[in-house]
């Protein structure tokens, strides 16, 4: 008789509810999404790699914390010379994960909880093992002999930037077998398909049909900048790129409603926001906005909210279907190539004084690690991204404030296993040999105890500060459908802005979110004149907070790095109403000409000059040095 292994790890938690999909099209827009490494998450079978049963096993778990919406990067067959992007056939699963039918039953077991899940889709480019590329490289006559880019020479597209600087110095490679040249805006040996060509468009919509059909409900669409080359460009963001998006959306639309597509394209939000499309030839449903996460952290050492409200003033409207994403952390290092010079040494001065925390143009670091463990930090971004404008998605073991070893290669750094218990291999695995883990697991002191089994144990821990902040979020779903507004404030260290609901809608509401990046207090006087008279609530804690001033202003006092989300109207007293009275909502909507912009994102328009050519001043007053962990002020 063969014996199911017991899967290690999983969480003490009460049956959770399986309430199945909603039936609202626009959920995205109020979801919490949550990147699960799959090789990193749970190994159900003790071969030392996580695999889809061990996913399932933790959807409880996910449940329980407030996700919505779990983000899986590429499972398919692949040499993992690139973590899986360097995929080898697009419609398997590796057999390290598991079967097709495993994948089914995750959507199904994911579904029924209410969870979502989105794939990886990368369409730039494939592995050299994949079959396409060795067809075309062996007979370049034949049907697959134009699927890649090949020229005689590597003359070609001389103005297209190299995006690994540490590891490639040209964007051509040659291959012996054919005797050309082929492209690659990657590393060497992920050769870029060709998008000129149509069979290839052909290809890659029977691929997105082939996913859908098993009911996932999204794809994120990796590098899609670089699908169309085009002499004397810099071969990113062409025309031809765009009409190939819209053609992914045009067929999802048609065949697959509801389905989305989230667009991953590290540009400027000038650029980034044509990727949306508009209303008659729509694009992606959501696009990540890269520049604002490392501002955030900017921020936090400047001790100034200056650097957020720079570029949140930068970033044009969107299209009513659309949606930012936004992230503090992910997979990959911590991009720094949407700042500017003097941001990036800065940067790397506060945040990767090593060379080995450095990668590429970035910093290939976790997010606990970054902050120096900084509680008060931590819990500060974290405020920052459920109320910005745009979905949030956590990264996993963030929750748990996990942190990295920078002694691995590249990005696995950052790409350790989830740590869930104090059992052998932290409960990510019952495999006996420690070498046959997919990456070493954490040692380092201060991290290497983290768990989910001691953060539950908890209430005062990260892990549960982070449960209620999602469910609070959840309960208040004007942080992702309302319009986004930027307020201003007598000091330069707190950043508040309103978040707006359309007045028609039920419940509608209005919240104030001030923040202080500041590493003292702050007494702040934040003016909004459409709410004038207004009373405000904590949401945090409930508690009544001072009325707007009859001059539309409220003064208040944050503790170092601290935070408050207010309520902004009716009245829970039920005090008198005056004459011309209207909820906070309806005031804000009139004020502003009524709901004509799209959902999430409200800021008026400013300079559309590219950023790149502009800096930041220099820095008035220093945030928290390393190590420093500033009192929690909010309640």
């Amino acid at each position: 008789m063969t014996l199911t292994p017991v899967i290690p790890g999983i969480p003490a938690l009460p049956a959770q509810d399986r309430p199945g999909l909603s039936a609202d099209s626009e959920w995205f827009r109020t979801a919490v999404f949550y990147e699960a490494l799959l090789r990193s998450f749970a190994d159900s079978d003790g071969d030392g790699t996580g695999d889809l049963p061990g996913l399932i096993s933790r959807l409880d778990y996910l449940a329980w914390l407030g996700v919505d919406c779990v983000w899986i990067p590429p499972f398919y067959p692949s040499p993992m010379r690139d973590g899986g992007y360097d995929i080898s056939d697009y419609t398997s699963i590796d057999p390290r994960y598991g079967t097709m039918e495993d994948f089914r039953e995750l959507v199904h077991q994911a579904h029924q909880r209410g969870i979502r899940i989105v794939i990886d889709l990368v369409l730039n480019h494939t592995s050299d093992a994949h079959p396409w590329f060795q067809a075309s490289r062996s007979d370049p006559e034949g049907p697959y002999g134009d699927f890649y880019v090949w020229r005689d020479d590597d003359s070609g597209y001389p103005d297209t930037r190299i995006i690994f600087v540490d590891s490639e110095e040209s964007n051509w490679a040659y291959d012996v077998e054919r005797g050309q040249f082929y492209w690659h805006r990657f590393f060497s040996h992920q050769p870029d398909l060709n998008f000129d060509n149509p069979a290839v468009i052909e290809a890659v919509h029977d691929v997105i049909r082939f996913w859908a059909r098993t009911g996932v409900d999204g794809f994120r669409l990796d590098a899609i900048p670089y699908l169309i080359e085009a002499e004397g460009t810099n071969c990113e963001n062409l025309p031809g790129t765009h009409a190939i998006i819209a053609g992914i959306r045009e067929l999802l639309d048609r065949e697959f409603p509801g389905v989305i597509t989230i667009a991953e394209a590290n540009q400027w939000p000038q650029e980034v926001v044509e990727y949306f499309g508009t209303a008659q030839a729509p694009e992606c449903t959501m696009c990540f906005h890269f520049p604002v996460m490392p501002r955030i952290y900017y921020a936090l050492r400047e001790g100034s909210a200056s650097a957020i409200r720079w570029v949140l003033e930068r970033t044009p409207q969107i299209p009513a279907h659309g949606q930012w994403g936004t992230f503090l952390r992910n997979h990959d290092e911590l991009t720094l190539e949407m700042v500017t010079d003097s941001e990036r040494e800065q940067m790397y001065a506060w945040y990767a004084p090593e060379d080995r925390m450095r990668a590429n143009v970035g910093i290939r670091r976790r997010l606990a690690p970054l902050l120096d463990a900084s509680r008060a930090e931590i819990e500060l971004a974290h405020t920052l991204l459920m109320s910005l404008p745009g979905s949030p998605c956590l990264y996993y073991g963030d929750e748990i404030g996990m942190g990295e070893n920078i002694w691995l290669e590249d990005r696995d750094a950052v790409r350790t296993p989830m740590q869930w218990d104090d059992s052998p291999n932290m409960g990510f695995s019952t495999v006996v040999d420690p070498g046959a883990l997919t990456v070493p697991l954490i040692q380092a002191p201060g991290y290497a105890h983290l768990t989910v089994a001691t953060e539950m144990a908890r209430p005062d821990s990260m892990l549960h500060f982070t449960r209620r902040l999602l469910h609070l979020r959840r309960a208040h779903p004007v942080l992702g459908r309302g319009r986004f507004t930027l307020r201003a404030t007598s000091d330069d260290a707190v950043l508040a802005h309103t978040r707006c609901d359309d007045p028609e809608l039920p419940g509608a509401e209005v919240l104030l979110c001030v923040a202080n990046l500041s590493t003292v207090p702050r007494a702040v006087t934040v003016e909004v004149p459409e709410l004038a008279g207004m009373p405000t609530t904590d949401v945090f804690g409930g508690t009544a907070f001072p009325r707007i001033d009859e001059q539309g202003r409220i003064t208040l006092t944050l503790g170092a790095r601290g935070y408050y989300w207010l309520a902004v109207g009716p009245d829970p007293q039920g005090g008198p109403q005056t004459e011309g009275d209207a909820s906070a909502s309806a005031r804000i909507s009139t004020a502003d000409g009524g709901p004509d912009e799209a959902p999430g994102h409200d800021g008026p328009q400013h300079d559309e000059r590219d950023p790149r050519a502009q800096d930041q001043p220099a820095p008035q007053e220093q945030g928290a040095a390393p190590g420093h962990d500033a009192a929690q002020g909010a309640p």
